[in-house]
């Protein structure tokens, strides 16, 4: 049994309609990034793909049938999936479809600490991005960021960013990092009893799977549909891993 510091809780689909709900309830309409007023009841909905384009994608397709419009931000630089592979670039004509932003979520870590790397760095991954998309990146967020990236007004690449002080201080910010509210939970939030803005960061990978389980479980769960994937890969393409039996994912199956 999972310590009760693994439990994720009541994260899943349905829980985030609620939670919608009842941020609408207490008067919040969704709003982008673009168009939030610190000073209003307007919900800015954001996500980080830290691991799945697959969860990211089933999310976003929840959001659009509760008429929630969100901003997802994908790594380029990641070792969990690819936004350059067909299937990568599907998933997020998809979400972008689905009438969802598409920004840039950009490590900084991998880079040198100067401003003149990271302004570099971070222009070349948006100009990536938007060949992918085929469309403008407008703003960015940071995948483990430095503290001094934290709050700082200046634009990185030439575009906004969501730890800007509009963002991150005018507005209230939470987010379920390591799974969970660990800041309290949104609703219990400041900015919500003083009736201001608030960023909600969620991370899909917390949300698509049975609710209750733990954080293990459900990486558990991305690493054997990845497991099985990965195998019918190599049965498509490599003849003898297919003619020896090879890619029947068999216990490996995700329900």
């Amino acid at each position: 049994m999972p310590g009760s510091s693994d439990i994720i809780g009541d994260f899943s689909l349905e829980a985030y309609a609620e939670l919608l709900g009842a941020l609408r309830e207490q008067g919040y309409a969704v709003r982008g990034f673009d168009a939030a007023e610190p000073g209003e009841r307007h919900l800015v909905l954001r996500h980080d793909i830290d691991m799945s384009l697959d969860a990211a994608l089933r999310l976003a397709e929840h959001e659009h049938a509760q008429g929630a419009r969100a901003t997802y931000f994908v790594l380029l630089r990641t070792e969990f999936y690819n936004p350059f592979s067909g299937a990568g670039r599907t998933q997020l004509e998809q979400i972008r479809a689905l009438g969802h932003e598409v920004g840039l979520h950009f490590d900084a870590a991998l880079y040198a600490p100067e401003t003149d790397a990271l302004e570099q760095a971070c222009t070349r991954e948006c100009r990536v991005l938007e060949e992918i998309l085929g469309s403008a990146v407008e703003i960015v967020s940071f995948h483990r960021p430095a503290p001094a990236l934290l709050g700082s007004e200046a634009r990185l690449g030439g575009r906004r960013h969501t730890y800007e002080p509009r963002f991150f201080d005018e507005m209230g910010y939470c987010s379920d990092s390591r799974g969970g509210w660990h800041h309290g939970p949104p609703l219990e939030h400041p900015a919500v009893a003083e009736g201001r803005a608030l960023q909600l960061l969620t991370h899909p990978i917390w949300w698509i799977g049975p609710p209750g389980d733990s954080i293990v479980g459900r990486l558990d769960g991305l690493a054997r549909e990845r497991h099985a994937r990965f195998r019918q890969e190599l049965a498509a393409h490599c003849e003898p891993y297919r003619d020896a039996g090879g890619g029947d994912a068999g216990s490996d199956d995700v329900d």
